[in-house]
């Protein structure tokens, strides 16, 4: 390491124990808004950037779009100072720190969308500038920090880990989770040199509790996408057991809640209409669509994400199967869909399955409401519906109710009481009942 290349880090690291850097996060969404509001709340300036006017007019005016995230908090960090957001990227040259926190999609064809990533590389780029920390948080696939974002940045003349430094940091969101948050989840960093690591520790150390440092920004891409393509082949796997348990009339969820008791071996997984949100429907594609460059095919995952993917359908056949046991066609039948969100009580509707529950049904001529308490309109493709009221007449009214979200303030019990058919996905009524037993 040369003088020079240690005097811009140290001097970066000194400026962040006396918090004089300024943090600049790129995409105030789910993930860079609460990221964010730990900088500011550890003491430091915070500058976010958004493309979307409305959101950065919104957050200056001290209002949260994020559920995760109190407006009190946003509107007291803004008049303190500590925060501001702005849409003008020409000012990526003014923070000490850049975290991009961009969406990556999946394109129809399953490929990665990087798009976002290369729009912020290029932003951030224009404005380059010695002594910058530039930090990726947005999930992708392994080497994307080095193949693309170093590459673009570097054309500028400057030189990674002595110049300026580059680190990848997975975001560990978790909405709606009251005990997990970004200060109390630990938090993986890896550099694409020693320095860049160091650097971005010193960083994030006064705004997160728990740091794990990785050898390489590979290694803490590949990190990210194996917690989520765990959860996604046992989420796969539980699915298909409870498509067994129902070929060989058994209860999964029995099954499952017996199995759970072993203390060793098991860990508890719960079947549904399918996964939903960011992360586990899209991050095993992108080890996959890696891989596929290597000529090796990750079957394994593969398999699972289909097995995911047809449990829509699945449970629109079940729903169709209990209609005409009650005499009734699918076709102008009335369904009511409980819990649009992709999971329990937060208002996310990415990639959520109750969409394909809802296209199902329509494309086989049933008329569909539904009652979410927490999204209260649902646009989507062909998909154009506001919440009705959750009330004894319309879920008498409706010829099938059919819970996809199991959100905690549901009124389950009146559900029981009113509905005349019920398809249950989650095993909300069982767990109803037996919490009213145990009273």
């Amino acid at each position: 390491m040369t003088a020079t290349a240690s005097s811009a880090a140290d001097l970066l690291v000194a400026k962040t124990q006396d918090r004089s850097a300024l943090i600049g996060i790129v995409g105030l969404g789910y993930v860079g808004l609460p990221l964010a509001m730990e900088f500011a709340r550890a003491g430091f300036r915070v500058l976010g950037f958004d493309v979307s006017r409305g959101v950065v007019e919104g957050l200056n005016q001290g209002r949260s779009h994020v559920q995760d995230v109190a407006s009190a908090d946003v509107a007291r960090f803004a008049q303190v100072g500590k925060f501001a957001a702005t849409a003008d990227l020409a000012r990526l040259g003014e923070p000490d720190v850049v975290s991009v926190c961009v969406p990556t999609p999946l394109s129809k064809t399953k490929d990665p969308d990087v798009s976002y990533v290369l729009a912020a590389t290029n932003s951030i780029k224009q404005a380059l500038r010695r002594g910058q920390l530039i930090v990726l948080e947005s999930t992708t696939y392994p080497g994307t920090t080095r193949e693309l974002m170093l590459p673009a940045l570097e054309q500028t003349g400057l030189k990674v880990g002595e110049d300026f430094f580059l680190a990848f940091s997975p975001e560990r969101v978790d909405p709606g989770n009251g005990k997990w948050n970004t200060h109390n989840t630990p938090k993986v960093v890896g550099g694409i040199t020693e320095t860049c690591r160091r650097v971005a520790m010193a960083v994030y150390e006064p705004a997160i509790e728990t740091l794990i440092a990785v050898s390489s920004t590979e290694a803490a891409e590949l990190v990210k996408i194996l917690e989520n393509t765990f959860r996604s082949v046992n989420i796969g796997l539980v699915n298909e057991m409870a498509i067994v348990c129902e070929k060989l009339g058994v209860d999964v969820w029995e099954v499952i809640e017996a199995a759970a008791t072993k203390p060793f071996g098991f860990m508890k997984f719960t079947p549904g209409p399918g996964v939903g949100g960011h992360c586990i429907p899209l991050d095993p594609h992108y080890l996959a669509w890696k891989m596929r460059t290597l000529n090796y095919r990750t079957r394994f995952i593969e398999l699972a994400g289909e097995i995911n993917a047809a449990m829509p359908e699945h449970w629109v056949g079940r729903i169709v199967d209990r209609l005409n046991e009650q005499g009734r066609a699918a076709r102008g039948s009335t369904v009511l869909v409980l819990g649009v969100a992709y999971k329990k009580d937060i208002d996310d509707v990415r990639e959520s399955p109750a969409l394909d529950v809802i296209r199902l049904l329509q494309q086989r001529g049933a008329v569909v409401r539904y009652h979410d308490p927490h999204v209260r309109k649902l646009r989507d493709e062909a998909i154009d519906l506001t919440s009705t009221p959750l009330t004894a007449e319309t879920l008498a009214a409706a010829d099938c109710v059919v819970i996809v979200t199991d959100h905690s303030d549901v009124d389950y019990a009146l559900v029981a009481r009113s509905a005349r058919l019920v398809v249950d996905t989650r095993n909300a009524l069982a767990r109803q009942r037996r919490r009213g037993q145990e009273r």
